[in-house]
């Protein structure tokens, strides 16, 4: 049987024939590759936002599960038994008081009452001499004198309620150191009225400013109210400064107008030291000598 040669029609069908296999073949191929292709990823806010969710339900459940072993103690108190509870009240009843306790307790309240009377008298009483309306205790001015040097001329300075406090506790200082006197013409208010100068003595007098009641400290300056010394001297301004002799807080109500005068009256808004250095320089040495030497500590 002879052998027939393809024809070139044949063979341009078989070219065909394989040209679109091999086509389908690539298309097969392609979509077997896009089916097996990984899932897309999610965006990464999503991501954040769910990894955020976890973890607070990880803390809830962490924070429910301590609740829950945290021991809790009791809630109410314990239910004792009838005769314990018996004997503590009895315990309670039997308690005796202690009778020194009780006087102690006594005795150091009399005190305080006592101790509190007396310095309010005190007070008073000194209160009193400064504003000229009882004579001052002698015994007591004797021996505040004895325990300085003897001097026959006391520096007295003439000051008024209308002068700052600050400048009038200044020369309360100075005075208390050179054993002086500070001298008003009168009472704030009138003579009828001892309340504000009382307050005024206090203030000018403490210590310390900012203490309140008779129990706070004083300085020892006297302080009087006598206008027969301003007159007898002329003191018609202030501050100013006159060294008397004798004594110049006897009140001016057991007093005439012969009582003893300085010889000078020192004007002017000065310290002591300069008042008592102005009256050594005319002619008052031997009078302001001593009161000099205490105020300079010497």
């Amino acid at each position: 049987m002879p052998i027939c040669r393809p024809s070139a029609s044949s063979a341009v069908r078989a070219g065909r024939t394989l040209l679109m296999l091999g086509i389908a073949l690539g298309c097969a191929n392609a979509a077997i590759a896009q089916n097996s292709a990984p899932p897309p990823q999610a965006a990464p806010h999503t991501s954040a936002r769910q990894q955020g969710d976890a973890a607070m339900e990880r803390l809830k459940d962490a924070v429910a599960r301590q609740k829950a072993e945290t021991p809790t103690g009791p809630t109410a108190l314990p239910d004792l038994p009838e005769a314990e509870r018996r004997r503590a009240f009895e315990g309670l009843r039997k308690h005796a008081p202690s009778p020194a306790m009780d006087a102690r307790a006594r005795a150091a309240l009399e005190a305080g009452k006592d101790a509190f009377a007396a310095q309010r008298e005190a007070m008073g009483k000194r209160l009193r001499e400064a504003l000229g309306l009882e004579a001052p205790d002698m015994a007591a001015v004797a021996n505040h004198a004895a325990s300085k040097v003897a001097n026959d001329w006391v520096p007295v300075l003439f000051v008024s309620s209308s002068m700052p406090v600050t400048t009038l506790r200044t020369y309360a200082v100075q005075l208390e150191k050179a054993g002086g006197v500070m001298a008003f013409r009168g009472m704030p208010g009138g003579l009828a009225r001892v309340g504000p100068m009382a307050k005024l003595s206090a203030e000018v007098l403490r210590l310390d400013p900012g203490c309140e009641g008779p129990a706070c400290a004083m300085r020892n300056v006297q302080l009087i109210v006598d206008p027969l010394v301003f007159r007898q001297h002329g003191v018609n301004a202030v501050p100013a400064l006159a060294m008397i002799p004798g004594d110049p807080t006897q009140p001016y109500c057991e007093r005439d107008d012969a009582s003893p005068v300085a010889v000078h009256v020192i004007y002017g808004d000065a310290a002591l030291s300069g008042l008592l250095d102005e009256y050594a320089r005319l002619g008052g040495k031997e009078e302001v000598r001593d009161a000099q030497a205490r105020l300079e500590g010497r």
